[in-house]
């Protein structure tokens, strides 16, 4: 097992009605920036129950927060906080949501380019040069709500790029599995896969003795297999919903990554997807994953193997069959879980995406990726060309 350090100070709130608990998790001098997307909740319900909680706080509203938020709408919300002299952020939503409040927690007190926290991968370790936030999840799947990362596009350059640092963990997080309710099944189904691939990003690497973190994340993948498509469509079944926020939380919090290699490639490459087509992340995340898997398959067979066997129950007589069943029946539940796993199902602009994302990987100087550094360039184009 590799040395590993594990922080997490962020208190999850997990359960039925625990938004009513919202108003004492607050600092009572809170001047707060009311951070949310699209408008949701205000059909389900979710506005009211916050606002509710936040009477005799100051508050400023923030809605508009896109899916893959943009840094140009961030932005805007920077300035607020500036302006206002804001020292508190409410994230309600999913993890766009709160990935872009990281965002703005990070760029409020950076006397610098803003764009450089995305384009150089900066890291926040001080807390004093951030603004807190909490976060109230609405939409289980990127584990946004217990980590100190997020991802941020840049529309002017169709960019999807990383920030994070422990200064960025949430200071709480209110789960409430019963918000999944008045969710779209896409949005479900979504959910689902993001989880999933979370963890096989953590865990489908090659064989190493960290026993209990290959355990802990055959669990999450079993569960998710179990649940995934009966959540879909029964979301109002609690012992289904609750499951099924713990396993996204889970799946990306920390625990999963501390002692062992990790690849993450197939976010890489997926985010590429998402910022030149605007597909979904987790339906990139299934376009490109199993291919990544058979482009990489001599380096990962002996992981997919046990992969296999553990979590499918796959009956190959030798490795090389086990990790090509493994492979088939991941196809086979983002089916189920109704992805589409080629890029020519999204858009007929698919012929050159290829060398675009090479061509931008190297401008960037990302040469090697993957938990061998093995995903080269060349590899980066045999997996986007195999997912055509």
């Amino acid at each position: 097992m590799l040395n590993f350090e594990l922080y997490n100070p962020t208190n999850l709130i997990f359960g039925k009605n625990q938004i009513e608990k919202l108003a004492t998790l607050l600092p009572q001098n809170a001047k707060i920036l009311l951070a949310y997307g699209g408008g949701s909740i205000f059909k389900n319900g979710i506005y009211d129950q916050v606002m509710a909680q936040l009477k005799g706080f100051e508050v400023v509203e923030f809605g508009g927060i896109e899916p893959n938020p943009h840094f140009e709408t961030l932005m805007k919300a920077v300035e607020i906080v500036r302006e206002q002299k804001l020292n508190f952020i409410l994230a309600v939503g999913g993890g766009s949501v709160i990935d872009g409040v990281k965002f703005i927690s990070a760029a409020v007190n950076f006397t610098e380019d803003p764009m450089d926290i995305l384009k150089k991968r900066l890291l926040f370790k001080d807390s004093n040069a951030v603004i807190p936030f909490g976060t109230i999840l609405t939409l289980p799947a990127t584990g946004s709500e217990m980590n100190s990362g997020a991802v941020v596009t840049i529309a002017a350059t169709q960019e999807k790029l990383v920030l994070g640092g422990s200064a960025l963990f949430p200071q709480f997080s209110i789960c409430d599995p019963t918000v999944i309710t008045s969710l779209p099944k896409r949005q479900l189904q979504n959910g689902v896969v993001d989880a999933y691939t979370h963890v096989m990003e953590q865990y489908l690497t090659y064989p190493h003795d960290a026993l209990l973190q290959d355990r802990i994340a055959e669990s999450i993948l079993q569960t998710l297999v179990e649940i995934g498509p009966a959540v879909v469509e029964n979301p109002s079944d609690y012992k289904l919903a609750s499951n099924f926020m713990w396993c996204c939380t889970m799946a990306l919090n920390g625990l999963l990554n501390k002692g062992v290699p990790v690849d993450w490639a197939t976010h890489m490459i997926g985010h590429e997807l998402t910022a030149l087509y605007n597909i979904d992340h987790a339906r990139t995340l299934a376009i490109i994953g199993p291919n990544l898997y058979r482009a990489l398959f001599e380096t990962k067979k002996e992981k997919l193997a046990q992969y296999g066997e553990r979590v499918w129950h796959v009956d190959g007589k030798t490795i090389d069959e086990k990790a090509t069943q493994a492979i088939e029946k991941t196809v086979e539940f983002f089916h189920i879980m109704g992805m589409r796993t080629k890029l020519s199902e999204y858009t007929p602009e698919f012929q050159k995406t290829a060398d675009f994302i090479v061509n931008r990987f190297n401008e960037r100087g990302w040469i090697g990726l993957g938990e061998k550094q093995n995903v080269t360039l060349e590899k980066v184009k045999e997996i986007v060309e195999m997912s055509y």
